[in-house]
């Protein structure tokens, strides 16, 4: 059984700033400001998708297909973002991100010293993350 290959996860405030960046060891890695800057862009790209919608109701772009890398892309009703990049072709990223986003409500929001906003330093929600990464890896996918 092959595993997928999970390249990055960003989680993006409702005002389209980066609070979270965890890197997979993918090729090309990112300093703060290329990670900063990429975050920036996809809330605006993802925010005009919205408007160009030819149909209403539209709620972004959910899946960005590039030759070698997918962008998979879950937003909450608050408006945080979750997006990660992985190799073409992966499957069940939407389960993946949603086992992210109850992570983040679960270990994140109640937190109490969490500021909404703010980037996130939690190390339950780290140590959550890594478990789910690694399980997606070998075992969700069934490749």
């Amino acid at each position: 059984m092959g595993t997928v290959a999970i390249y990055s996860l960003f989680i993006i405030n409702k005002s389209g700033g980066l609070i979270y960046y965890k890197d997979y060891g993918s090729a090309g890695r990112m300093d703060t400001n290329d990670s900063l800057r990429l975050a920036s862009l996809w809330h605006s790209m993802h925010a005009i998708s919205q408007q160009l919608s030819p149909t209403t109701g539209c709620t972004g772009i959910d899946l960005l297909q590039a030759h070698n890398f997918d962008l998979h892309c879950f937003q909450s009703l608050t408006g945080t973002k979750f997006f990660v990049v992985c190799e073409t072709g992966a499957q069940n990223m939407e389960i993946l991100l949603k086992t992210i986003y109850e992570l983040y409500t679960e270990f994140v929001l109640k937190n109490p010293f969490y500021e909404m906003e703010m980037p996130i330093r939690c190390e339950l929600f780290d140590l959550n993350l890594a478990h789910v990464i690694q399980k997606d890896r070998v075992a969700l996918l069934g490749r």
